[in-house]
């Protein structure tokens, strides 16, 4: 069963984010690859849960990165139908993209396991995924509580950073459930792509110079919050503008408990716990066994109103390391 602790448990392993190295050849038994698409903490700690249930079961676990690309990803699934793994779990890039290399997987009798994005049909075995929508709602409820307290009877001026250009329905999925639950309190005035905190800084600098009388930003994951939080700090603009995002590790918490109030709340996913899943359901999937088709891995709120609940969560990644 997943409790809170468990997703507490695995969210806090992104801090760890130790560096993975692709294997280099194949062990005398099963053999699973593991394919990310940007080395951030999420994505780190994702391949930490898959080594650790990879360890657990014997298995040997194949790691790399595409890059997100498309082509490399293509490639990445040819090199491994070459070497005779016996499953991929992968974060497709692409619902439509994808699927071509995907179904030559299958087709080799290979089985596969999507994590964290999905493709469109019904070819991937199973499914382990976060809802992008409750990522964004259960910010979005955090926003709307504020803005209650912050700006009763009027509207405030919001901006966006997200990534749609990368990957547009994960992407929607959270800015769109973070605006339903406050588009009474605000007036959307950008919305704009950044996801690696270098870009975000930029990005929501160049926000606040062209609207310095924004008081809300929005960002869609772990690099377009520390960026977000970051520029405003860099403007001079604490207690002025206000950043809520995506995503938890131990930089963003010890953010939401920073004096400067800048960072408000960031709802957190479970990679640790997603990678983990992913490993045993392409297990269990050739063992023979049944599978959950699509797993949904619960969200865990941490906001600046909960201290107590934000150092717990930094207990936790102290006793990990």
């Amino acid at each position: 069963m997943i409790t809170r602790r468990s997703i507490l448990l695995s969210t806090a392993a992104a801090t760890l984010g130790a560096a993975v190295l692709p294997s280099i050849a194949l062990a005398e038994g099963r053999a699973i690859a593991g394919i990310v698409f940007q080395q951030d903490q999420y994505m780190k700690t994702v391949q930490m849960g898959m080594k650790a249930a990879s360890d657990a079961s014997g298995v040997e676990l194949l790691d790399a990165n595409s890059e997100n690309k498309l082509e490399k990803e293509s490639q990445l699934i040819d090199t491994y139908i070459a070497r005779g793994v016996q499953a991929i779990c992968l974060a497709p890039l692409s619902k439509d993209g994808s699927i071509p290399a995907i179904q030559k997987a299958i087709d080799a009798g290979i089985v596969v396991v999507t994590w964290g994005t999905t493709i469109n049909g019904d070819l991937a075995a199973a499914s382990v995924t976060s809802s992008d929508a409750d990522l964004g709602i259960n910010t979005g409820k955090e926003a709307k509580i504020f803005l209650d307290g912050f700006a009763p009877g009027r509207k405030v001026k919001v901006a966006t950073v997200a990534f749609k250009s990368q990957l547009p329905e994960q992407s929607d999925a959270r800015v769109n459930g973070f605006l339903d639950q406050v588009k009474d309190q605000v007036e959307v005035v950008s919305q704009q792509d950044a996801w690696l905190a270098e870009k975000a800084i930029a990005t929501v600098s160049d926000i606040i110079t062209a609207n310095p009388d924004i008081e809300v930003i929005f960002a869609a994951n772990e690099g377009g919050t520390i960026g977000a939080a970051q520029a405003v700090k860099k403007a001079g603009m604490e207690g002025k503008i206000f950043v809520f995002g995506i995503d938890g590790t131990e930089q963003l918490a010890n953010m939401l408990l920073d004096a400067d109030n800048v960072l408000q709340a960031v709802t957190a996913q479970a990679p640790f716990e997603v990678g983990r899943l992913a490993i045993e359901a392409a297990n269990a999937v050739l063992d023979g066994k049944p599978v959950e088709k699509n797993v949904t891995v619960p969200v865990l709120s941490l906001s600046r109103t909960n201290p107590d609940g934000v150092k717990t969560f930094l207990e936790q990644l102290k006793a990990m390391q």
